[in-house]
């Protein structure tokens, strides 16, 4: 029996509210694009609706009239190829009609009306095709168009695929969100560099002078302190945690120097936390070096405690936070752990002698310690404070942005503090010459005793960071797209088209959670190319502005972020109010002034870039993080120890060498809170060997200490051959 084929009414039913309207909720699905545009039906239209099926990698579409009175006709599916098309429409008469073309899994279509108004609603890839690069001039000028001309239909339109607010034409725009004392603070120093310059450029060399100063005093303090050299080894780990983290980051939208800051947050906390543990032991009138001490008092408060930054944002920068994306969360929760970790470690090793730091640890993820016995037996491995906050920092941030996915994903932060909990309880329960409990000692066991959790972190970054480019790419309808074509289309071409074929395939009467899961499964390669086409196209960007000088680089690495975070507040709020920063139309200049200075202003007027040469010259290997730690010797430390052993340590200490050790503690925080940031100005390399002496202001106010890594990409990006440019075709 030959197979009936499906009806308009019933394709129509699926994909339209009605004979010109898409519906709604088909359009919400899947986050997809949706762009009305005008213009006239003849054979560039079709071109382009072809265009756009070979996008998705179909070779076929399907094609319907959306009135009622072809309800029962038959759909009919056409090749891609043009004169097929056009002679289909012809063959229906010659009074206009709408019609409707959709791809075979209905994740995309074209809606086609009698008129001049077209829609087309589906991937950014598909739509492109048909209205442009740059989608969101596309929407703008349709908005502008409607309000201009008027008319129910155009007004309509506007108003039903949110190119126009509703309300009447003298109606002022809706009132969003007010700004937070983040933006607040952010906005204040922008008018101030606009405003007074002067005095800008001269804070800038004052905060290098004395960045420099601090890197000198941190060199010189060892000679006085024997125990302070330890300081610089452990601050420069804590800073190569951060970039082995934050580089592979590539869907972050929080800078490395708010990284660094975060850092310097979680190392003060040590103070509060101990006390925390003091007043705990001391009701439970337990003994601070006791069993009890080191595990339950000292795990429960650090590993809660660590995580303040969290809620801090979200009370100081509360709508900043609905524009992170979920590797911001990991982020975030593991700057702040390394901070604690790099505070306890310090008032340890400090205490008990100046160990050298840099000897404990890997080069990936360094801060990892194990605890043996004296035949050498691995007793407990504990992966370091970072890794193991960050954990939980993933696992939170996978929940928060990825709630649409389903109620699920709220498991993964419990399960995440109980294996972070778990592996922090073993390492001090060993040090306490303890052991836990059988049953906590086979869930331990099962969440991979701490040898897999620094794997199961960078699992969950892959995870995090494929998660945000999705999402990045259902908000191309206010977002400005990169420049240039993007590439590795072949594969993009691949993976939807084998997505398509597949979903077709499954049931649809299967129970609703192995439909999902078996559509999650479809879906991936799609997400897996989209995610690798982003991430190429951006390092393209980033390698012809590094042609173009620091000062390009340095705008593109700013811009590319800022684009990034208002592409996840717009694909976060699923419609709600939020706060844009910059404003959509501040972005909109800012992209259009940058690709004309990259010279790819005809892709639409648009340009991004990645902060993808970061590690450009870092060499990293990738090595399991069980370096030898503490063996038992009383080495390792809860935060209500350390700070015990360092007021010792501290007592014993005369007025100058208590002057130095104050030196070296004001200069951790310096190079943590100041100096690591994008420069916002570069010196000009002419006037710079014309008189080096009047631009050494200029030249110490973009090369802090922290900042001398992206004076060196910048630098290397001018040796790049001229072919780079041949990266992106226009």
């Amino acid at each position: 029996m030959e197979e009936q084929a499906m009806l308009a009414r019933d394709l129509v039913l699926r994909v339209c509210a009605g004979a010109t309207e898409l519906d709604p909720q088909w359009v919400r699905a899947d986050g997809k694009v949706t762009t009305p545009f005008l213009v006239p039906r003849d054979r560039n239209l079709v071109r382009a609706v072809v265009a756009a099926g070979r996008a998705m990698g179909v070779d076929r579409l399907l094609v319907c009239r959306t009135r009622p009175e072809f309800s029962y006709d038959p759909v009919t599916e056409v090749p891609l190829d043009t004169d097929t098309l056009i002679d289909l429409v012809r063959g229906w008469g010659p009074v206009p009609t709408d019609f409707l073309v959709c791809v075979e899994d209905f994740s995309a279509a074209v809606l086609v009306t009698a008129d001049e108004l077209t829609v087309a609603a589906g991937p950014a890839d598909f739509v492109r095709e048909l209205v442009g690069a740059d989608i969101p001039q596309a929407r703008a000028h349709f908005g502008a168009r409607a309000r201009a001309e008027g008319g129910p239909v155009l007004t309509r339109a506007a108003q039903l695929y949110h190119c126009a607010e509703a309300g009447a034409r003298h109606a002022r725009g809706p009132r969003g969100p007010g700004p937070d004392l983040a933006e607040r603070l952010a906005r204040g120093l922008d008018r101030a560099r606009r405003s007074s310059p002067r005095a800008v450029r001269s804070l800038r060399a004052l905060r290098g002078a004395w960045g420099w100063l601090m890197v000198v005093a941190l060199l010189v303090a060892p000679l006085v302190v024997p125990g302070l050299e330890a300081v610089l080894p452990a601050l420069a780990a804590a800073f190569v945690l951060i970039l082995q983290l934050a580089w592979p980051a590539r869907s972050r939208t929080v800078s490395f120097a708010a990284l660094l800051r975060v850092a310097a947050f979680g190392a003060l906390l040590l103070w509060p936390l101990a006390l925390a543990e003091a007043a705990l032991v001391r009701l439970l009138g337990a003994d601070p070096y006791g069993v009890l001490g080191y595990t339950y008092v000292a795990v429960s408060v650090e590993e809660v405690g660590k995580l303040l930054p969290l809620l801090f944002l979200a009370l100081a920068a509360r709508r900043r936070l609905r524009r992170l994306a979920a590797v911001d969360f990991l982020l975030l929760a593991a700057a702040s752990g390394a901070g604690f970790q790099l505070a306890e470690r310090l008032l340890t090793e400090v205490s008990l002698g100046g160990r050298n730091l840099s000897m404990d640890v890997g080069p990936f993820l360094p801060g990892g310690s194990t605890v043996t016995d004296p035949a050498g037996t691995v007793l407990a491995v504990f992966s370091g404070h970072a890794v193991t906050t960050g954990l939980v920092g993933a696992a939170l941030g996978l929940a928060v942005v990825g709630r649409r996915y389903g109620a699920w994903v709220w498991f993964l932060p419990p399960v995440a503090m109980t294996l972070a909990f778990l592996e922090h309880l073993n390492l001090n329960a060993r040090l306490a010459n303890a052991a836990l409990h059988p049953a906590s000692d086979f869930a331990h066991g099962l969440l991979g005793g701490g040898v897999l959790t620094p794997w199961l972190l960078v699992l969950l970054l892959a995870c995090a960071v494929a998660m945000d480019y999705r999402m990045i790419a259902t908000a191309a309808e206010s977002t400005p797209p990169l420049p240039g074509q993007p590439p590795l289309a072949r594969l993009r071409r691949w993976a939807r088209g084998r997505s398509v074929a597949m979903r077709v395939r499954v049931p649809a009467d299967i129970a609703p959670l192995f439909r999902r899961m078996a559509l999650s499964w479809v879906d991936l390669p799609v997400t897996l190319a989209t995610t690798l086409s982003t991430i190429v196209h951006e390092l393209a960007v980033a390698a012809i502005a590094a042609r173009r000088g620091p000062g390009v680089l340095c705008d593109t690495w700013r811009f590319l972020r800022r684009r990034r975070g208002n592409a996840m507040g717009e694909a976060r709020s699923a419609g709600r109010p939020w706060r844009h920063h910059p404003s959509q139309e501040e972005l909109t200049r800012q992209a259009r002034e940058l690709a004309r200075r990259l010279g790819l202003a005809a892709t639409g007027g648009v340009t991004g870039a990645m902060a993808a040469m970061y590690a450009a010259g870092m060499y990293v290997i990738v090595t399991a993080p069980v370096a030898p730690g503490p063996d038992g010797d009383g080495r390792a430390a809860y935060a209500f120890v350390a700070l015990d052993r360092i007021q010792g340590w501290l007592g014993g200490l005369t007025a100058v060498e208590s002057a130095w050790a104050a030196v070296a503690l004001v200069a951790v925080l310096t190079l943590l809170l100041s100096g690591n940031g994008v420069p916002h100005a570069h010196p000009r390399m002419r006037e710079f060997l014309r008189a080096p002496t009047a631009n050494t202001g200029a030249i110490l106010g973009m090369l802090a200490p922290g900042q001398a890594g992206y004076a060196a990409l910048g630098l290397v990006g001018l040796l790049l051959p001229r072919r780079v440019d041949r990266f992106l075709v226009r």
